[in-house]
């Protein structure tokens, strides 16, 4: 049983070669499914993994990110997982629990967060060549954030994306036009930095 968990999951990790060198000559994501290996040898119920990825390259990532997706579907492993790398939380997690200064803040689904905390879209227009990147009156679609040649970005409330998605098709040269989510990672800083009390100049008191 032991040999064959051992070949399971150093196969899935692609390590099953590095499993007779010594831990000081493995790169860093190496040693990180080795870790993964051996934390789930006895085959646990819940695995806890603090920054699982931190480190590592493109590679690596996607590989010990699909790993923990196959690994929970299969084998029905809970996992428990803390992160500042959005990019994890995104691919990995069905239900998010934000801490903010001890005290349980949100605990839910991560498109949830977008509901309730991300009022509007951004929304990217492309414009014909040689056409001005400009607004006549950017108000009536949104609060315009960037305009470069050819290009020019909106902020939208998401109740009006498909109408100022269709004024901006019927009232200028669009050649392509793209609507975004507002990345989670600004989300949760907002949240983080909302009536955070000003830094204080003394030092701690006895």
């Amino acid at each position: 049983m032991f040999e064959r968990t051992v070949n399971e999951l150093t196969e899935l990790l692609d390590v099953k070669d590095k499993l007779n060198v010594m831990v000081r000559e493995l790169s860093l994501g190496e040693r990180m499914k080795m870790e993964l290996t051996a934390a789930l040898l006895h085959q646990p119920k819940v695995l806890f993994l603090d920054e699982p990825t931190i480190g590592l390259d493109v590679v690596s990532q996607k590989k010990v990110r699909e790993f923990l997706r196959h690994h929970n579907a299969t084998r029905k492993t809970t996992i428990l997982l803390t992160s500042h790398y959005m990019a994890d939380i995104q691919e990995l997690c069905e239900r998010v629990v934000i801490i903010d200064r001890g005290t349980v803040f949100f605990d839910g689904k991560l498109s949830d967060i977008l509901d309730r905390f991300a009022d509007f879209k951004v929304v990217t227009v492309h414009l014909a060549t040689g056409a001005a990147a400009s607004l006549p009156d950017p108000a009536r679609y949104g609060e315009l954030v960037d305009s470069e040649p050819g290009t020019l970005r909106l902020r939208v409330k998401r109740d009006r994306v498909i109408a100022a998605c269709k004024a901006l098709l019927d009232e200028l040269p669009v050649k392509d036009i793209d609507i975004e989510e507002v990345p989670v990672e600004d989300i949760i800083r907002q949240l983080f930095q909302r009536d955070m009390p000003p830094a204080s100049a003394s030092g701690p008191g006895p």
